[in-house]
């Protein structure tokens, strides 16, 4: 007689994972990733929560302000501050989830 398909077994694992899963989407979201535009006058610091925690402008861009340039420049570091996040998230969750092919909210 062959030894059945071990559920609990399974089950097991599943809490694992979700565990495991739990401790790095705690410590993605203390990291940081940093973007910047316009030659690094505007630097935004992203959070892995996805939640802009800095934004730099160079004071140079102040003196004469152009407000359309300076939203523009604001706008780009942000974006790119959030793709940056959310490839952080990604690769790492990847390398949690071995390839299983699960889409996990929040990690794009």
């Amino acid at each position: 007689m062959g030894k059945g398909f071990d559920l609990g077994g399974l089950f097991r694992q599943a809490q694992q994972l979700q565990e495991k899963i739990a401790n790095a989407q705690q410590e993605l979201a203390e990291r940081t990733v940093e973007a910047s535009a316009g030659g690094g006058m505007v630097t935004a610091v992203v959070s892995g929560k996805l939640e802009v925690v800095k934004l730099r402008i160079e004071p140079a861009l102040l003196e004469k302000p152009d407000v359309d340039m300076l939203q523009d420049l604001v706008a780009a570091a942000v974006n790119e501050g959030i793709r940056a996040a959310q490839r952080m998230l990604s690769e790492e969750m990847g390398k949690l989830t071995g390839g299983l092919g699960l889409k996990l909210p929040g990690m794009g």
